[in-house]
């Protein structure tokens, strides 16, 4: 058994707890106990136990969210039909919505606020590659900030949303994205303008020297080119 094998295991055997005990310490034993793990083997695959286990439940939906999207015929769809696609594919991915709302109960915790907020960047950032996007500029990281947006508030209506095959959630977040796309529309506006694109081209020249992250080991979230 391989050491992703055990901590799946692990991660199997917390879930059944989750809805009553949340993402705790309860449900960390629990879990150690019904996969039948040797405890120091769990805690060095999760240092942080349950948070880890939080963490690695939050992976899981996002990997299955990409394998979808690989047997899906999607090619006719518009790009925001697509991108709206995969994110009712991440959500279809969770078969216990008590998981999710004990996760984001966890995540808002000041001390685990950061890491919440690296899933939701993680989902976006994992959909826009997923759907081929290139981008190494400031697109790079509006992009992910807007949809991580459209995520967050789309998990939140769905959490609550009791309508049949969760109709409402996908009708609220078709108008998330057309929102986001008339935001699009309106900066290609200013850039085909002539005066507006005069005026911005200073501020633009700066924020064109912003680009994606790259692994350089320095642990800084971008890099800068003169």
């Amino acid at each position: 058994m391989t050491k992703v094998d055990i901590k799946g295991d692990l991660l199997d055997a917390a879930v059944i707890h989750v809805p009553f005990d949340g993402w705790s310490d309860a449900t960390w034993r629990s879990a150690i106990r019904d996969a039948d793990v040797d405890p120091v083997l769990a805690r060095a695959l999760c240092p942080r136990g349950a948070l880890d286990l939080a963490i690695a439940f939050h992976q899981r939906g996002d990997r299955a969210m990409v394998a979808r999207a690989k047997t899906e015929d999607m090619g006719a769809l518009r790009y925001s039909e697509k991108i709206a696609a995969l994110v009712r594919f991440r959500l279809q991915a969770v078969e216990d919505k008590d998981v999710v709302r004990r996760g984001m109960t966890l995540f808002s915790l000041p001390q685990y606020a950061s890491e919440g907020s690296k899933l939701i960047w993680g989902t976006s950032g994992l959909i826009w590659e997923t759907l081929g996007d290139t981008s190494d500029d400031i697109n790079w990281y509006t992009k992910r900030a807007t949809l991580s947006a459209v995520y967050g508030s789309t998990v939140l209506f769905w959490l609550g949303d009791d309508s049949d095959d969760h109709q409402a959630t996908w009708e609220f977040l078709d108008r998330r994205i057309n929102d986001v796309m008339s935001i699009e529309k309106f900066k290609a506006s200013v850039r085909d303008n002539k005066v507006l694109s005069g005026l911005l081209a200073g501020p633009m020249a700066l924020l064109g020297r912003v680009k994606a992250p790259v692994n350089t080991g320095a642990g800084m979230p971008g890099r800068w080119e003169n």
